[in-house]
């Protein structure tokens, strides 16, 4: 986590001095104008009181603008920070989630307030400490010089607002800041339940159970918050308390001392000033107790081994890819296998169907192609050259297409597109579109390509949705295109066409594509038949149909279904 800060550490270290200086001239500050309202009710010379009045404004004028730059230096460095962190968080997750190991709503509160609350250890929490230190010890020596008894008062008032108050803050708050970290998390994976499967919840009358589910976890969370509110207002009055304890004792060591009136009333005020600047530790414990929560889970994310990268990546050929797989295999996380020992080659350019029953492997063998999941054993070459001895970067690009958890984002159709090709000119937009048969859909829409559209498609049907995602496929044009059942939610008659086009239009690159409709694959190169993770026939639509076997077994159950 260091690493994402490390790169700011100079300006991260020019907010705390400027913090620090802003305290300082606070502090000097109440203590300039204590002396001159002091001597100045001695009604001596003017001469005598014209240091003290320009130290003020200089203090005054100082404070201020100190101020302002440390909390533009220290938000400068903290935005920077969370967005190179987030970019680690955010490729972390992914790589969980090809592995698999990764639901939507845990995802969110990593990305979202673990990060942000990872800023608070340097906004809240760090340079608050170092200027408190600071001010504090300052404040002792100003009131050692002036009443050196005095100075013992207000240094057991900063060791208890400063340390004592704080360790209270830590010990009682820690139990309701880890509950309430805890149930924010639950929170945030029950309330993406409900909202993003609403439609299915419905359908199985789910709904009322699981926004019980939710509004129990809220309380929950509600409670755990309340608590450690509690806790904060307790410790909050705790501090003002030792505040006004510290000025009322460090005012009467100096009258008992001997000390005239203004050194009494130099002494009160920066007692006052010095003890206020370490008030905000009280706050700090408590939330870093709760960042801690938050910073321990970003840590353990990204500690996880990374996905190894060779140390010399060899390059892939350009254009169109040969696919070939060697024995490989793939394991379920419940010890099944989901690939056993796949042997496969896909000439370059080739337009080749896979089809089986569920469960067969089918989208398992489209991940292992494009590096989305890594097999157990065995070998996957991409125009000859072993993917293991490649970037992973660069493999994720040369495959690439349409796969069952394809995302479309809250913005513009236009948007959604050229994500796929963020150069894309206009004509390559309609190409793409018209091969998807997306085209009539964006020329019926509002506002035509600039039409937003909400997360997960929301405003367009199932097939509209599909479209989309299929024109973002095609509009990437990669070397080797994977396509996990492209013609999903659309009519029949529409599905076979659209499959049908794909597999027979020239150019572009390789092609593998998934399907369950068996009517339009009279136009692939070949056909590829899996059954419980291996492959049992492969061959020319009409070849398979004219012999006994599984893919003759699907057809019929496909006219028996029509």
């Amino acid at each position: 986590m260091w690493d994402a800060v490390r790169p700011y550490t100079a300006r991260l270290v020019a907010a705390g001095l400027a913090g620090v200086a802003a305290e300082l001239c606070g502090l000097g500050l109440v203590a300039a104008a204590a002396w001159l309202i002091a001597r100045a009710a001695q009604q001596p010379g003017l001469a005598a009181l014209s240091l003290a009045i320009v130290a003020v404004r200089g203090f005054a004028l100082a404070k201020g603008s100190l101020r302002y730059l440390e909390r533009l230096a220290g938000h400068d460095v903290a935005l920077r920070a969370l967005a190179e962190l987030r970019g680690r968080v955010f490729d972390a997750l992914a790589a969980r989630r090809r592995g698999g190991d990764a639901r939507d709503g845990d995802a969110l509160t990593r990305m979202v307030s673990d990060v942000d609350a990872v800023q608070d250890l340097l906004l809240r929490c760090l340079l608050p400490a170092v200027a408190a230190v600071v001010c504090g010890v300052a404040g002792v020596v100003v009131c050692a010089v002036t009443v050196p008894q005095a100075a013992v008062v207000v240094a057991g008032g900063l060791l208890l607002a400063g340390v004592v108050v704080p360790g209270s803050a830590w010990a009682a708050g820690g139990r309701a800041a880890a509950r309430a970290a805890a149930e924010r998390g639950r929170l945030a994976v029950r309330a993406l339940d409900v909202l993003e499967g609403e439609d299915e919840l419905a359908v199985f009358g789910a709904s009322g159970r699981f926004a019980a589910v939710a509004r129990e976890s809220a309380a929950r969370l509600e409670a755990a918050e309340r608590a450690a509110a509690r806790v904060a207002g307790t410790v909050t009055a705790a501090g003002f308390a030792v505040q006004g304890a510290a000025v009322a004792g460090a005012a009467w060591a100096a009258m008992n001392a001997g000390a005239d009136e203004v050194a009494v009333a130099v002494v009160a005020l920066t007692a006052l000033v010095a003890v206020e600047a370490v008030l905000p530790l009280a706050s700090a414990a408590q939330r870093l107790r709760e960042v801690l929560q938050a910073a321990r889970r970003v840590a353990a994310l990204l500690a996880a081994p990374p996905q190894p990268r060779p140390k010399r990546p060899r390059p892939l050929p350009r254009g169109p890819l040969a696919v070939d797989l060697l024995g490989v295999r793939v394991a379920y996380g419940g010890g099944g296998r989901a690939l056993d020992g796949v042997d496969l080659t896909v000439e370059r350019g080739r337009r080749v169907a896979v089809v089986g029953a569920s469960g067969a492997g089918k989208s398992t063998l489209l991940a292992v192609v494009s590096g989305e999941v890594a097999p157990e054993s065995g070998t996957v070459r991409l125009g000859g050259v072993d993917v293991a001895s490649c970037d992973p970067e660069v493999v994720r690009s040369a495959v690439r297409g349409l796969t069952q958890d394809a995302h479309v984002f809250a913005t513009t159709v236009r948007g959604n597109l050229m994500l796929a090709r963020p150069d894309a000119t206009r004509a390559q937009l309609e190409a793409a579109a018209r091969r998807a048969r997306l085209l009539e859909v964006v020329d019926g829409l509002p506002g035509s390509w600039d039409t937003v559209v909400g997360e997960g498609g929301r405003g367009l049907s199932g097939g509209q949705r599909q479209r989309l995602l299929l024109a973002r496929a095609l509009l990437a044009d990669p070397p080797v295109l994977v396509l996990d059942e492209p013609a999903e939610a659309l009519d029949p008659a529409m599905a076979d066409e659209i499959t049908r086009e794909l597999l027979t239009l020239p150019g572009g690159g390789t092609l593998l594509l998934v399907t369950h409709r068996l009517a339009a694959l009279g136009a692939a190169d070949e056909v590829i038949v899996l059954d419980r993770g291996k492959v049992v026939q492969r061959g020319r639509h009409e070849d398979l149909l004219a012999r006994p076997g599984a893919y003759r077994d699907l057809w019929e159950s496909e006219l028996l279904t029509a």
